[in-house]
């Protein structure tokens, strides 16, 4: 049995857009430290891991551990009728999640059906990474459109003083430069050398949530996953995405 309460409904939203843009089910681990997910999505390219701790919340009441099954898609499409002020009362309510929105004029209450999650994701990979840049929201959204212009592919390379951005397809040809300690680039540390190229539109769905001035962390390895950091207020986000190979 739990009890949770968040005051701004509309930041859970936030949380799980973060979730619902790769993944279409996944299990909620809920436990007295806080609530967790680990998913990987349909096509098995990419992964999310998901933490927010029991902090974020103004009330969170949790008896014992417990695994809640759900559609994402509908959780989604719930979560977005979501109105400014309206806090959200979560509860298990037998094999449902009960859904309570408090507004200024009154509440409404909808009830999820829990599901079997067919398979949830494996333990993270272990990778050594070579390089890690460290850039804002904004300015990595804007580098990823720069690069739909022209490919739905995006190549990264990094050396000791820059990080590039490659792209290419039928319409041309695209190559940006970014140096360390700027406005976009706040971070980059580079033990080797690295270079991989990946799916552009993942991509764009594993930022999209990503408020605009948060900073995202890259880690790379040569032809290796990347993986993916940023948080979304108290919410951690970690996702893996593999390398693009060509045939």
């Amino acid at each position: 049995m739990f009890e949770i309460k968040i005051d701004d409904a509309r930041y859970w939203k936030s949380c799980v857009d973060s979730i619902v843009s790769l993944v279409d089910e996944g299990t909620f681990n809920i436990s007295k430290e806080g609530i967790s997910l680990k998913a990987m999505d349909p096509s098995g390219i990419s992964m999310v891991s998901f933490f927010i701790p029991n902090k974020a919340f103004s009330k969170f009441e949790v008896e014992k551990t417990a695994g809640v099954g759900l559609n994402l898609d509908n959780l989604g499409k719930i979560l977005a009728s979501a109105r400014q002020n309206e806090q959200l009362v979560m509860k298990d309510a037998g094999n449902k999640l009960s859904m309570e929105f408090i507004g200024p004029n009154g509440k409404r209450r909808y009830k999820l059906p829990m599901i079997d999650v067919k398979k949830d994701a494996d333990k993270e990979p272990k990778i050594a990474f070579e390089s890690n840049i460290e850039v804002r929201s904004d300015a990595l959204k804007d580098i990823l459109k720069d690069a739909n212009l022209l490919s739905t592919y995006i190549g990264f390379k990094t050396d000791k003083n820059s990080f590039m951005v490659l792209a290419k397809g039928d319409a041309g040809e695209l190559e940006e430069e970014h140096l360390n300690n700027t406005d976009a680039i706040k971070k980059l540390s580079v033990d080797k050398a690295s270079s991989a190229t990946f799916n552009l539109e993942y991509l764009e769905r594993i930022i999209g949530a990503c408020p605009a001035e948060n900073a995202v962390s890259l880690s790379l390895k040569t032809e290796e996953p990347i993986r993916i950091d940023y948080k979304i207020g108290d919410a951690t986000l970690n996702y893996y995405l593999a390398p693009y190979m060509e045939s």
